[in-house]
């Protein structure tokens, strides 16, 4: 497994691509690789042998329900620029929106014929990346670090949670009831074992800047109550009177499925094995042992700590007017002093490698048919690596293990130690 946490402007627009690739359906949050041999015998297994591929984050991509724009008109204030398709090469910053922002990096992206242009919130310290190019797609997006630091799944039921109602929209299910009139072209949320991201498509402008209002109010001023956490985290339910109460909830039952799979179970056994000591060694998406210890001053102080643009990084992506990107933006900024604390308090420490190997053992159930696992798994880095080495890793994984013919994968295969291999 390779680490990869960044501050860099590089590492801003990893993101950005990746919230674009998630919406495509790929989605990762570090990079690790596996081949995997499964055996029909239980009394033998052979090892899984590490390379580097994706490895899917501990809370599969699957977000809350689609989320489409409330019928509202955005409002004049976030709009006054012209709100027509710019050219990337020509971007003036000169409107006054410009003063709140403190202009960190600009860069053409020839590739894709890309202004790139790197902003900090003066007031708050909020990092806004915004990409102009000629594409009617538009996006925008807004992470926040969210690492927690114990099982209970409270980064990925806040993601449910804020999205069940804000200040300026004050429904019990807005999303729902949206989902009939929007025209979007992808709107989801992702919780990751480091980060939380929301993020939004659309080709039509008026439809584009109203769903940016709906998330960053939801985001930033949610509805959350005791009642919030008991209907997407867990609460008590009785089923049958002369029964014992069993737990219930939205994110809860989802995880019971998920740890129903005996790939999930050893995924994050093997996760959480080689990061003992970070963020990485618990379940960002929950255990389903362990959600119902999560209490409501746990839930609603973790969205205090982490949702807070000090700790946030946004971008936008399209054709669409940069000062209008920031208008819209700073009717929600304007309202948050800094937090200079913030990205400290979220940020994830380097896991440190061992000098030895070790190995762990895990029980999951299983039928008669039930085939063992085996893995062995490296953690390649403790420090940042070179972009070249990054790459000499890829072009490596890639000539080990990227194709049926490639000489590892096909060494494996034709081994006989076991009946397939999953890379």
């Amino acid at each position: 497994v390779m680490q990869r946490p960044s501050r860099s402007t590089a590492g801003l627009l990893s993101a950005v691509l990746a919230s674009m690739l998630a919406m495509r359906g790929v989605s990762g949050f570090m990079y690790t690789g596996t081949a995997r041999l499964l055996h029909s015998s239980a009394k033998f297994t052979a090892p899984r042998v590490s390379s580097l591929g994706r490895l899917r984050p501990a809370t599969a991509a699957k977000g809350f329900n689609p989320l489409p724009q409330f019928s509202r008109p955005a409002s004049s204030q976030t709009c006054s620029p012209s709100m027509v398709a710019s050219d990337p090469t020509t971007i003036e910053l000169t409107a006054p929106i410009f003063d709140k922002y403190e202009l960190v990096k600009e860069d053409m992206v020839e590739e894709y014929g890309a202004k790139v242009v790197l902003f900090k919130h003066k007031k708050t310290g909020a990092e806004v990346m915004s990409v102009s190019v000629p594409d009617e797609n538009k996006v925008f997006g807004i992470t926040f670090r969210t690492p927690p630091n114990d099982s209970t799944g409270v980064p990925h039921i806040l993601e449910h949670s804020v999205l069940c109602g804000s200040r300026k929209y004050p429904l019990k299910e807005p999303f729902v009831e949206l989902l009939k009139g929007s025209m979007n072209t992808f709107l989801n949320a992702f919780t990751y074992p480091d980060r939380t991201c929301y993020p939004v498509a659309s080709q039509n402008l008026k439809d584009f800047y109203n769903l940016i209002n709906v998330y960053l109010d939801s985001v930033l001023h949610p509805t959350l109550t005791p009642w919030t956490l008991k209907q997407e985290g867990w609460h008590y339910e009785v089923e049958d009177k002369k029964e014992p109460l069993t737990y219930k909830g939205v994110v809860f039952n989802e995880m019971k499925g998920v740890y129903s799979s005996p790939d999930a179970v050893h995924g994050r056994a093997c996760q959480q094995a080689l990061f003992p000591d970070n963020t990485y060694g618990v379940d960002s998406g929950g255990d389903p042992t362990v959600i119902p210890e999560l209490t409501f001053d746990q839930f609603s102080g973790f969205h205090t700590k982490f949702y807070h643009p000090s700790n946030s990084r946004i971008y936008f992506y399209g054709d669409d007017n940069v000062a209008a990107r920031l208008e819209l933006l700073e009717t929600y900024l304007e309202e948050f002093d800094a937090l200079p604390e913030a990205p400290k308090e979220s940020q994830v420490e380097w896991q440190k490698k061992r000098d030895t190997p070790w190995e762990i053992e895990q029980v999951y159930p299983a039928g008669a048919d039930g085939k063992p696992l085996m893995t062995v798994n490296w953690l390649i880095n403790d420090k940042t690596l070179e972009p070249q080495e990054e790459l000499a890793l890829d072009v490596l994984d890639d000539l080990l293990m990227g194709t049926p013919v490639a000489p590892l994968y096909k060494t494996l295969r034709e081994s006989g130690l076991g009946e397939s291999v999953l890379s």
